[in-house]
């Protein structure tokens, strides 16, 4: 066939009132039809698919229609060409562009095929002619119910009803009728389907507006849903289409569940995240409380909080939020015999729900023993279970009643595990700090003893977490009614046996100084002591022997910084000569003397105070010989405050600092 068809061919086509179209097969190599270009469409069809001829003529269906290949129109194409037999169908459209009903007619015509596609809508409607057959078959054939209703009016002409003029079969059998005991019935009269819904007002609303009515009803009798679609065709005349699509909305309901279930199972995830992210942080019990109360609480959904730990024969409410303060008092100290839900819970193991406020009652059947739920409708009473062993209950109070479904407690239970977990191990932190503290109070002086002319103050921060206690000391030894040691150092390493190896050194000291050693020599048996029992050990060390009578102090350093003098004319290190670290072999020590002018101080420190491996010693130095100048210069204790709040050394500080100053009493 040729690209545009005879001119006798087009007068003819061109003059069908209805669209009229030519295609030409499109074959594979093997023969087989695998499209059609469509070669010709005359001016009715044009003004049909509302695009311009130039726009359509010489493309494919492939290339105009996508939805061809997939809705069997092609497949029907295709069969009349091979099998040379006319074929006729009926469709419906609802696009931007096209919308009704139409018959397509398709004949062969050479190697394609020619279509003719009448827009039923346009036919006349009476039954007598052969449009109006056409089109009533059309609509008996139509996979949705159709009805024409026609307005009844009151005396003031209102519309108060619709009778049927025509049913196609199939809305027939969606309402569950004959299409003879339909037409001629009024809407309101005979409901049926749908129309159980009170469909005259909105319909009333189509025949006075001509606006379009689609909407999605719901019978009330047996729950099935109708989407409708009404328009005006005529005054007084109301063409309703509409399809039961019960299964289909209860398909999307469906998805919307599952879609909801994922969701909360995606929020649920997040929440378990959350609250292990702020648990696995918290290292104190309060640090749990607190992470408990602004995380799990809200993710659980709840709205009172309360954390019961065993405390031998009766829970102790340790934390608490959201609750009433009669319900807190009435839970500071709850017996495990006690019926309240959370005692039962401690005792066996076992999560108790508790979904309304009889159930809770109910729980408690004593009212002049039982413990309020204040003003909660829902309880959650998990165990605190963590290796086996039961520490308490956590109980979680909702505002409204509530069922617990398997998801929930699942997810309750989780909480509850990493919060026992996050607060065992925040009690063993916590036990273990109360230990490092007693053991660097034991190791350390309970209080220096006074000097005869001389003032002094001294302050130590620990740096440390857990177990670990730092090797910092400090110490004080009076010699002679006019001689005194001062003393300051810092074994390597933070652990229990730095704080042991410490507290053997403090000791040895003290009683080589007793012994009245020169200062060189107390610092040589130190170091000896300490290669003997402790080999393994290195301790830094500044030992200053004061003689106060002489106004002067003998200075020895073992790889310790040099103390700090501030005079009224000079503020900076002593230049002492440093030995080596305690603990190493072969180490000598000398006595350096050096003079103290009356009214100086003299400040001693370890090095976590002015240097780290980002600080610099020499920074340090400055900065706390700086401090020292800027501070008071007759109070020792409130001189270790000023350098403390100057911002000397290392901030934030990674090391424990020991520092001790001293003022001599200048003589009236």
């Amino acid at each position: 066939m040729s690209a545009w068809p005879s001119a006798d061919l087009v007068g003819l086509l061109e003059g069908d009132p209805h669209g009229c179209a030519l295609a030409t097969a499109v074959r594979a190599q093997d023969g087989a039809i695998i499209d059609f270009t469509l070669t010709y469409l005359n001016e009715a069809g044009s003004r049909f698919l509302q695009r311009p001829r130039d726009e359509l003529i010489s493309r494919t269906y492939r290339q105009l229609w996508p939805e061809t290949v997939t809705d069997g129109t092609l497949r029907l194409y295709r069969q009349v060409v091979q099998e040379r037999v006319p074929a006729v169908r009926t469709v419906y459209y609802d696009r931007a562009t096209v919308s009704g009903h139409f018959e397509v007619r398709v004949m062969p015509f050479g190697d394609g095929f020619v279509a003719r596609f009448v827009d039923l809508s346009k036919l006349t409607m009476g039954s007598e002619s052969e449009g109006g057959a056409r089109l009533y078959d059309a609509l008996d054939a139509a996979f949705d119910g159709f009805v024409l209703l026609r307005a009844v009016r009151d005396d003031d002409g209102a519309i108060v009803d619709f009778t049927r003029e025509y049913v196609n079969q199939v809305g027939a059998k969606l309402a569950g009728r004959s299409v003879e005991d339909l037409i001629g019935q009024r809407l309101a009269e005979r409901p049926s389907g749908a129309a159980e819904v009170d469909l005259v007002p909105y319909l009333r609303a189509v025949a006075e507006t001509g606006e379009t009515w689609h909407h999605q009803v719901t019978a009330s009798s047996t729950a099935q849903v109708w989407e409708l679609k009404a328009v005006r065709v005529d005054t007084g005349f109301v063409a309703v289409s509409y399809r039961e699509v019960t299964e289909q909305v209860d398909h999307q309901r469906q998805l919307e569940h599952s879609v909801e279930q994922a969701r909360a199972a995606a929020q649920r995830t997040t929440a378990l995240q959350s609250v292990t992210a702020a648990l696995v942080a918290a290292q104190t019990p309060d640090e749990v409380y607190l992470a408990i109360g602004a995380v799990l609480r809200p993710s659980a959904g709840g709205h009172g909080l309360a954390v019961l730990l065993i405390e031998q024969d009766r829970l102790a409410l340790r934390y608490s939020a959201g609750y009433e303060d009669h319900v807190v008092a009435q839970l500071g100290q709850v017996p495990l015999a006690h019926p309240y839900p959370a005692a039962g819970v401690a005792r066996t193991g076992q999560p108790r729900y508790l979904s309304t406020p009889e159930e809770f009652e109910a729980a408690q059947p004593d009212p002049d023993s039982a413990i309020s739920g204040g003003s909660r409708k829902a309880w959650a009473f998990l165990p605190l279970t963590t290796a086996g062993q039961v520490i308490g209950t956590l109980v979680i109070g909702y505002q409204q009643p509530r069922q617990f479904d398997d998801d929930e407690r699942a997810n309750l239970t989780a909480f509850s595990r990493l919060a026992a977990q996050a607060l065992q191990r925040a009690l063993l932190y916590q036990a273990q700090l109360s230990i490092a503290a007693d053991l660097q109070r034991a190791l350390l002086p309970a209080a220096l003893p006074s000097i005869p002319g001389a003032r002094h103050a001294v302050r130590y921060l620990p740096w440390t977490d857990g177990a670990d206690v730092g090797g910092d000391w400090y110490d004080v030894i009076p010699i002679t009614a006019d001689r005194a040691a001062i003393v300051i150092g810092d074994v390597a390493g933070h652990s229990p046996q730095a704080a042991a190896t410490m507290g053997q050194l403090r000791s040895a000291l003290r009683a080589y100084a007793a012994d009245g050693a020169p200062p060189a020599d107390v610092i040589r048996r130190a170091n000896e002591h300490l290669l003997r029992y402790e080999p393994q050990a290195m301790a830094t060390c500044c030992y200053l022997e004061l003689q106060l009578s002489h106004g002067t102090a003998t200075a020895v350093l073992a790889g310790h910084p040099p103390p700090v003098l501030r005079t009224d004319d000079h503020t900076g290190p002593l230049h002492v000569r440093p030995g080596p670290p305690l603990g190493t072999r072969h180490a000598t020590y000398r006595d350096e003397i050096l003079p103290l002018p009356p009214g100086c101080s003299i400040v001693l420190y370890t090095d976590g105070l002015i240097e780290d491996r980002r600080y610099t010693v020499d920074r340090g130095l400055t900065e706390l010989s700086q401090a020292i100048q800027s501070g008071p210069a007759n109070d020792p204790a409130a001189l270790l405050e000023h350098i403390l709040s100057a911002d000397v050394g290392p901030n934030p500080r990674s090391d424990d600092v020991a520092i001790l100053a001293f003022t001599l009493v200048t003589q009236p």
